[in-house]
This record gives structure tokens, C-alpha cells and sequence, in this order.
């Protein structure tokens, strides 16, 4: 795609997204807070119950993009994000990876989700993604959960996130930043394949999942870079106020994986997706992988502050056994009031929804984030790098449907003795239905 062309694609999306109309989110009050479990668009995340429907009408059209029928209900979504990014780089950075300014697409998607209409609770949702880099169409979150009460929670079939890190399982469109952290991108994968429990005790305020995977299914697909898997999570909230809106999660998560063909490779791009990957290990036998991760998130209100730690021990005898870590700090500000509100059954943050759209006459929601990420892949014989970047940026919310996200970085990669910075300047636009 050309830059003129990418330039043209921004303003008719901008023009789209003025006139879509909000999600059945925006038919709820916004959280005051923080405790109430928002609806919000099934994007690349666990399914969440749709709004009660009227049983008593067989066939009708509750919105525009939902549909009811006798035996199950459906709704339309979809998403889409665009990139720019320029990179200044000194000397020593020219020579460690070379970059090239851009306009790009992020992502585009097609959402299907909706409820079957059996006595136990049963919901249903299909996520289908333009794969730029190999030109095509492919499935992403995909697969019925069925609740089960008698064990406290819920179980889900299919392609699905694994459960490990809180930044990982929300919305990856309601992220505080523009990409997750490095380490978090290198050590888990974005999706597999296979059986989760979802559980949640209220009046423990304990939450959990517990998954079992396999590539049977996955065979080809960029993420599947394991043969099989077990993950869980674990997530404590010890306060989690009713009246005064102060949130804090505190969590843990192990993950334990057999790479498939015994053969483990960890890479990731700098926080733009227009880059190449900074840090890469390279293809490296190993025999397992155990993954350590720990969450800590404190919320007394508009401000968000959080911080999340993954820790790798390979089992890789002819690499040293290296040991990678990495992890990421940050502090979000929603200056016009907004509460990022908890969903208290999958333990992440839904997007945020404005008190005042643009487009109703307010100011839409403003947020401000600094944002601290580090990943250290060097261990052992392995030398994929160690690298690091602080982003102050500004997130504008215009609706429930569109958001404009501007960022600046600045990253330094330490990789075979040299040690290189780049700066960065991005732009994303935002749309989903």
C-alpha cells in the first residue's frame, strides 16, 4: 500500500467511524466504580455474555448489527488499526537493524459472536483477521465457552489466548499502549489452540484459569510455535471497593511448553509494528520451556498504575540453559474523568468508554501514559540482545468506536557489544464496531 494510498484510507475511515454507531457498550452507564463488568466488543479476547435478549420475540433485529433468532443470536463486529512511524537513529543503530519510515495496516478484522439458547449458558464468538504479511485471511479467537457453575466458572473450546499475563488476555484493542511489551510478545504466543477453565469465587475476590493446548489444529499458523502446552493464572483482588473505586489486582502465572520440532526461537520488534524485530535469539534446540509471570496493578480511580514481569527458564543443554526475562512499569491518566473499569470475571481491563463523546458535543476521554518496557534475551551461548524503551504518549478516545493514539520512544538495544538508540515517532488510528 502506497502513502498516498494509506493517507486516502485514513480519511475515509475517519469519515466511517463518525458515523458508525456505538457498540451495545454505549447503551450502559459508564462504571463509576471500576467494578462493573462492561459489554464490550469480543475483540482477540475471552467471550463475555451478551446483554439479555427478549425470548419471548423469535426473530428480531436488536440493532443494526444484531440479530435474534429462536435457536441463537449473533453480532456483527469488526476492527481496524493503521500505523505510521518515523525512527531517527544514531550511527551505532544504522548498523544494528535498518528501518524504514511508514505507513501501515495493523491490523483488520471480522467479528461474529452471539449466544446459543440452551438451558446452561452457552456463548459462541469467531474472529477472522487480514494477515497483511502473508495476504490472506485467517482465524483468530475462535470457540464456544459454556458456563459451569459447579465448578465455579466457565469452560471454553477452541482457539483462544493462553491465560498468562492480564496484558495479554484483555482486549488488544483496549491496551494503554500501542504494542504489548517485548518480552511479553517474545515468550508467549498470541493465541493457541485447545481447553480452558475459567473460574471465579466474588466473595473470595479470586479469579482463575487453568488451560490445556495443542498445535493439531494450528499446523502453519505464525503463532504456533509450540507442540503443546499447559498455562494458568492466578489473580488475587484484596481491595476492591463498591463505593470509592480503588482496584488492586495482584497476579501470577505459569506456563510450561514443549517447542515444537524442539526448536525454540524468541524475537520481538521494538513497540512498533512498522519495525523489524530488535531482539532475536534465533532458532535454538530446546527440550521445554518454563515460563514465571507476576502482576501488579493499583487503580484508585482515573489513574492506572501497573507493572507486569515474565521470567523464561529454557531447557536448552547445548545453549547453556539460558534464563530471559523482561517485563514492563506504567502509569495511565484519564484527565477527563474515566475509569478504566475490571472485568471481575476474566481479571483485565475493558476499553474505555467516554462520559462525553466528540461527537455528542464533549470532549471525548484524554489519557496520558508513560510507559517502561525491557526485555534481556542474552543467556547462556544465546545472544539475542537486550533492549529497552520509555514512551510518554496520549491516547484520545473520540467514542466507543474511535480512538487516535500519538507516541513518542525512545529505545536503546545492546546486541553483540554495541549499543545503538532510535527514536520514534508514531501515530495509530483506531476503529472497531
Amino acid at each position: 500500500m502506497g502513502r498516498h494510498t494509506g493517507i486516502a484510507v485514513l480519511v475515509l475511515t475517519i469519515l466511517g467511524g463518525m458515523t458508525l454507531p456505538p457498540p451495545a457498550s454505549a447503551q450502559q452507564p459508564q462504571p463509576t466504580n471500576g467494578t462493573t463488568e462492561t459489554i464490550q466488543p469480543p475483540i482477540d479476547d475471552e467471550i463475555d455474555a451478551l446483554e439479555s435478549y427478549n425470548l419471548k420475540s423469535p426473530r428480531r433485529l436488536v440493532k443494526w448489527n444484531e440479530y435474534e433468532g429462536p435457536a441463537f443470536t449473533i453480532r456483527v463486529g469488526g476492527g481496524y488499526l493503521y500505523d505510521y512511524v518515523n525512527f531517527v537513529q544514531d550511527d551505532v543503530s544504522k548498523q544494528q537493524v535498518d528501518v524504514e519510515d511508514q505507513w501501515k495496516l495493523r491490523d483488520a478484522r471480522v467479528l461474529l459472536s452471539g449466544r446459543l439458547k440452551f438451558k446452561r449458558q452457552t456463548t459462541w464468538s469467531t474472529g477472522i483477521m487480514y494477515d497483511k504479511g502473508n495476504d490472506e485471511w485467517v482465524f483468530r479467537q475462535t470457540g464456544i465457552m459454556v458456563a459451569v457453575p459447579e465448578i465455579w466458572g466457565d469452560i471454553f473450546v477452541g482457539r483462544t489466548k493462553e491465560g498468562i499475563s492480564l496484558n495479554k488476555v484483555m482486549v488488544g484493542y483496549g491496551g494503554w499502549a500501542l504494542e504489548r511489551a517485548p518480552m511479553n510478545d517474545a515468550a508467549i504466543p498470541i493465541l493457541a489452540d485447545g481447553v480452558k477453565w475459567l473460574g471465579h469465587v466474588p466473595k473470595a475476590r479470586i479469579l482463575w484459569n487453568l488451560g490445556f493446548y495443542g498445535d493439531a489444529f494450528s499446523e502453519g499458523q505464525g503463532f504456533s510455535t509450540y507442540g503443546n502446552q499447559i498455562a494458568g493464572r492466578f489473580a488475587w483482588l484484596p481491595v476492591l471497593s463498591t463505593k470509592g473505586g480503588t482496584l488492586v489486582h495482584l497476579g501470577v502465572s505459569s506456563r510450561y511448553g514443549k517447542p515444537k520440532d524442539g526448536m525454540l526461537r524468541l524475537r520481538s520488534r521494538p513497540g512498533a509494528w512498522g519495525a523489524p524485530y530488535f531482539v532475536d535469539t534465533e532458532q535454538f534446540a530446546s527440550d521445554s520451556t518454563w515460563t514465571t509471570g507476576l502482576e501488579a496493578y493499583y487503580r484508585p480511580g482515573s489513574v492506572t498504575i501497573g507493572s507486569e514481569v515474565l521470567l523464561q527458564n529454557v531447557d536448552a543443554p547445548e545453549s547453556g540453559n539460558p534464563f530471559f526475562h523482561g517485563g514492563e512499569v506504567f502509569m495511565s491518566w484519564l484527565i477527563t474523568g474515566e475509569v478504566r473499569s475490571y472485568n471481575t470475571r476474566g481479571g483485565y481491563f475493558n476499553l474505555i468508554s467516554p462520559l462525553r463523546t466528540v461527537f455528542s458535543g464533549g470532549p471525548g476521554a484524554w489519557e496520558v501514559v508513560t510507559h517502561l518496557t525491557y526485555v534481556d534475551l542474552d543467556s547462556g551461548v544465546v545472544t539475542g540482545g537486550k533492549y529497552w524503551r520509555l514512551t510518554p504518549m496520549v491516547n484520545w478516545y473520540l467514542s466507543d468506536n474511535a480512538r487516535f493514539e500519538f507516541a513518542y520512544g525512545y529505545g536503546s538495544l545492546d546486541r553483540f557489544d554495541t549499543t545503538g538508540k532510535t527514536h520514534f515517532l508514531q501515530f495509530r488510528l483506531q476503529l472497531q464496531i
